[in-house]
């Protein structure tokens, strides 16, 4: 039996990468900026220290 490979073009490989690199900007945003805005006062807190020590401004 013979195994199939499939090789992306660069283009295709640089396609995945974007798209990865994309999804990991939104879901890190959504980490370091939604939890900013949840009720809870404590992940609020570690949010807006984590803002801070990166040099975000969040006020």
């Amino acid at each position: 039996m013979a195994a199939k490979t499939h090789t992306l073009s660069l283009t295709d490989r640089i396609s995945a990468r974007t798209v990865a690199g994309l999804m990991a900007l939104v879901i890190g945003s959504i980490l370091v900026f939604g939890v900013g805005l949840f009720n809870s006062q404590a992940l609020h807190d570690a949010a807006h220290d984590t803002r801070h020590s990166y040099g975000f401004p969040c006020h």
